[in-house]
């Protein structure tokens, strides 16, 4: 098949397909009897919660599932030849050439101790599309392509030196480096800033309007998946419940479930129906202080010689009010995570203060370091990877009493009784492993753990982002709730706009390190002062263009 082949000429079809998982409570039907085609040049969006079976569907189609799923029925075909009835020899050659995959995980999915540069361009050397130094010019051609800024520099880089966007981005640059026929994307862009978002699915949107590549788009955001596909495919408890054009399915969903998902999904026009405290009319007490503060890198370049360093936090001075959420939004790359890192004690400045209370937390000792860690707990945006494969829930909920020995063993037990109560979960979840949770319940593990010691702040970094709307509307209401019943003061670290609007009292905007604009939501998303604010406001899936 060519790239001008006929639209109607379905890349991919699904027939019919049923998977099952093997469990210690039996077998378990994640996926029953599902059928779909992605047309050439296409883009089609499977979008539903956790759960729905979406990933599932996708790791299918790359014969990728993991070792206790099967497929008991169906085909999938690509290009007229059923994928399931191929060799695992055959399949190797497929995945990459024939399908792209963008998963969702960067750092499940890179190489630790591989430079990104490398991982690119080790894709073109698999499928003999380039070899040697004409692989690395195409990695950093690919690299820049999905704009990561100074592609030279950061080839040589390794994934942790890498902010969790840029992750991203690298791994959309594998994905595409060999201009695959289908790229499975599966929410490609659910650690992506609006902006950076934007460029990528304008990137993918570019490849597939050129060569006629295929999407299949798995992503729990409807509105994303309404504005960039042809056609929206609703799962819901492995069965999908509604097809149709993106316009129809956004304008007038059909079945209760897709119209849930909509009614969950927060926007620009949701405001905070409460504000206890405005910030504009009560002095608050500040808890914490950054005073002209800075952070300088040093970057790494392939071969010999030094590289240049980077100032990813550029003189940043703002305060955190008692009891109030304080949020910081801005791009990847911008320096938001960097500052929430330098606040919870694991970064250090490169110049000014932090203060906590009456404490510069740049002049303390070792021992009182760690005393403060007490004071300030955080919760990152991957629960699965912040929590110990090997820990129980109760084991990794009481971790932060036992290293601060706090209580007794009979004591910290029924303390993580109590926390599990206070984030709406069974204590009978204690005796699970994070594997046996969803997404959700494992972020409200990550949050019960962080309130184990009573702590004054918690650091929200991306706390919502990877999770469908319907649990991270969940998961948002117990952090309001919390904050209400226990006082808690939040820096609330996130790209998504929306979210900003909803929970926070204050809002800064940073770009390349510096603080651009300041304000309450309504001035930052009303009036926005900034061109940058406007670009990221204008970026926002279904905004005006």
């Amino acid at each position: 098949m060519t790239a001008d082949a006929p639209a109607s000429v379905p890349i991919l079809a699904i027939e019919g397909l049923t998977v099952v998982f093997g469990t210690t409570r039996g077998d378990q039907t994640a996926v029953r009897d599902v059928s779909l085609t992605v047309p050439a040049g296409s883009t089609v969006a499977l979008v539903g919660e956790s759960g729905s079976g979406k990933s599932t569907t996708a790791a299918a189609v790359n014969r990728l599932l993991p070792a206790n799923g099967r497929v008991t029925a169906g085909r999938v075909v690509l290009d007229g030849r059923d994928l399931l009835t191929l060799s695992e020899r055959e399949m190797r050659r497929i995945r990459g050439a024939g399908i792209g995959l963008v998963p969702q995980d960067p750092m499940s999915n890179l190489d630790p101790l591989m430079r990104i540069g490398d991982q690119v361009a080790e894709a073109l050397e698999v499928h003999d599309v380039a070899n040697g130094k004409a692989a690395w010019a195409r990695a950093l051609e690919l690299l820049d392509l999905v704009g990561i800024p100074d592609p030279q520099a950061r080839a040589a880089q390794y994934p942790h030196e890498f902010s969790g966007g840029m992750r991203q981005r690298a791994l959309i640059a594998v994905g595409l480096a060999c201009r695959p026929r289908l790229l499975v994307a599966d929410e490609p862009t659910s650690a992506l800033d609006v902006t950076v978002q934007r460029r990528i699915l304008d990137t993918v949107d570019a490849i597939t309007e050129e060569l006629g590549t295929s999407v299949l788009l798995i992503t729990h955001d409807l509105g994303l998946a309404a504005e960039r596909a042809d056609t929206v495919v609703v799962m819901y408890r492995g069965e999908i419940v509604e097809t149709g054009p993106a316009a129809h399915i956004l304008a007038e969903p059909e079945h209760a479930y897709t119209r849930r998902l909509l009614a969950a999904a927060p926007s620009l026009n949701t405001v905070r129906e409460v504000r206890r405290t405005p910030l504009d009319s009560v002095a608050v007490e500040p808890l914490v202080r950054f005073e002209g503060v800075s952070k300088r890198f040093a970057l790494r370049r392939r071969g010999r010689g030094g590289g240049d360093d980077i100032l990813a936090v550029d003189d940043v001075s703002f305060d955190i009010p008692r009891g109030q959420t304080v949020a910081i939004v801005g791009e990847s790359g911008s320096g938001k995570s960097t500052t929430a890192n330098l606040l919870l004690g694991l970064e250090t400045p490169t110049g000014g203060r932090i203060l906590v209370g009456d404490q510069d937390l740049t002049t303390m000792s070792r021992r009182e370091t760690f005393a403060l860690r007490r004071r300030v707990q955080p919760v990152f945006q991957n629960p699965y990877a912040s929590l110990d494969p090997r820990y129980t829930v109760e084991r990794s909920v009481a971790e932060p009493l036992k290293v601060h020995r706090v209580g007794t063993p009979d004591t910290r037990r029924e303390r993580v009784r109590t926390l599990l109560d206070q984030v709406a979960l069974d204590a009978d979840l204690g005796t699970r492993l994070p594997h046996e949770l969803s997404g959700g319940q494992r972020q409200r593990v990550a949050i019960a753990r962080a309130l184990a010691l009573e702590p004054d702040i918690v650091v929200l970094d991306e706390a919502v982002s990877a999770l469908d709307v319907i649990v991270q509307a969940q998961i948002l209401d117990l952090l309001a709730e919390l904050q209400n019943r226990l006082g808690l003061t939040y820096l609330f670290i996130s790209h998504d706009l929306a979210v900003v609007r909803l929970v926070s009292d204050e809002v800064h905007v940073m770009r390349a390190g510096r603080i651009v604009e300041s304000g309450p939501p309504e001035q930052i998303f009303d009036a926005p002062q900034d061109g940058y604010t406007r670009e990221l406001l204008a970026a926002i899936p279904g905004a005006a263009r």
